[in-house]
């Protein structure tokens, strides 16, 4: 089949303690597919680069990064259903709990998002000539968005990232949109502290004894400028499977169509076989499905070894066989590396295997980490993987007559 799917496992990649989760897990699939087809060892941005989730996606999707990254925010906002403008101004967001002027909670006690969606009711507005256009996505998470004229991205953060004062936001350069930005930002700030202050949904969490979702934190501007899409740049069509609103803004950036999927939650819990179907279904009438798996990652973060094993083998038990019965290439890899050791993401290479009908094989008998240091693949970077997936699809280019 001239058709790949093409399945990121996020944060996959491990250090050995003494095994990493991959050589833990049992994997019969994954295993069979590493058996039976070509593997090696990825860095999605670059040999020892330590990547973010955000910038190793459009490496791995053929975008570099160094030239079109727009900021997280841009990629978050699109990912819960902004539909952007050029020059838009866009950040993360979070609901916290404000006391006596320092953050207590930075997730306001992980507010459920029916409350939140509420709260957000009260927090866009018009401030000067500029839209403020704030929307929640699950639990504590939400976009910003700034659009008017004479706007500028080069503007600090307000999110402390510690249980400190929300930050004043300061212009980073001499410009006069960054400083009318930072002056929105900070006047925004003010007037939601005192409107979620004064809501009878907090006064209501309060008298529960919950944290109120009483401030809003941004981090993360950008400011939004269109790319040409993935089929403009590649001539296959691509859609999206993901539970996490940042991939499934990556997608949409590179305009890839977005399957959303019931159950498809971004956690330890997500329904990996609606998933996998839904790829399935995607496949009848586009070319290329990015597929993306969050929770290995968060198990990661978390430090959970054991974890991060039992998920894999959920993966490989619930969700490989439905893309092996597809008949379609399939690509398996990861993002990049978060070790368990040290809960936060590295520079180490991720495996990879690439399996097809008619493909090369290797020798690699098994999918981790050492194992596919011997793949016949090698030692890739993420600027490799676009030629060698159309190659796989047939569709790449003869270079020279």
């Amino acid at each position: 089949m001239d058709k790949a799917i093409l399945l990121i496992m996020d944060g996959l990649g491990d250090l050995p303690t003494p095994k990493t989760a991959l050589q833990k897990a049992k994997k019969p699939n994954l295993d069979k597919l590493a058996k039976e087809g070509i593997t090696g060892l990825l860095s999605p941005v670059g040999r020892g680069v330590v990547p973010g989730s955000d910038t190793s996606h459009l490496r791995i999707l053929g975008y570099e990064p160094k030239i079109c990254y727009p900021g997280r925010g841009p990629l978050e906002a699109l990912g819960i259903g902004f539909g952007l403008k050029e020059g838009d101004v866009a950040f993360r967001a979070n609901f916290a709990t404000l006391k006596n002027g320092v953050i207590i909670d930075r997730r306001a006690g992980r507010i459920e998002t029916a409350n939140a969606s509420t709260l957000s009711k009260l927090v866009s507005m018009k401030i000067e000539d500029v839209d403020v256009i704030f929307r929640n996505s699950v639990e504590h998470r939400g976009a910003l968005v700034l659009r008017g004229p004479g706007l500028s991205s080069c503007i600090s953060e307000t999110d402390p990232h510690s249980n400190a004062g929300v930050l004043e936001c300061m212009p980073e350069d001499d410009s006069q949109e960054a400083a009318k930005t930072a002056r929105i930002v900070n006047k925004f700030t003010e007037i939601v502290q005192k409107k979620l202050s004064e809501a009878p949904e907090n006064k209501a969490r309060e008298s529960k004894g919950l944290p109120p979702a009483n401030i809003i934190f941004l981090r993360g501007a950008g400011t939004f400028s269109s790319v040409p899409s993935f089929y403009e740049r590649f001539g296959i069509s691509g859609a999206c499977v993901a539970g996490g609103a940042l991939y499934r803004g990556v997608a949409k950036f590179i305009g890839m169509d977005i399957f959303l999927v019931p159950g498809a939650t971004g956690d330890k819990n997500t329904n990996l076989k609606a998933k996998g179907e839904a790829a399935i279904k995607a496949l009848e009438t586009h070319d290329f499905i990015f597929l993306h798996v969050k929770a290995t990652d968060s198990f990661s973060h978390d430090g959970d070894c054991a974890g991060k094993a039992r998920f894999i083998e959920r993966v490989d038990k619930e969700l490989i066989p439905i893309l092996m019965e597809s008949g379609a290439n399939l690509i398996v890899t990861g993002d990049h590396s978060t070790p368990c050791s040290r809960k936060e993401h590295s520079g180490h290479e991720v495996p990879i295997l690439i399996y097809g009908s008619g493909e090369r094989a290797d020798h690699v008998k098994k999918f981790d980490e050492i194992s596919c240091m011997d793949g016949g693949l090698g030692h890739i970077t993420g600027k490799h993987l676009m030629p060698i997936f159309l190659n796989v699809l047939g569709k790449a280019k003869k270079f020279g007559s």
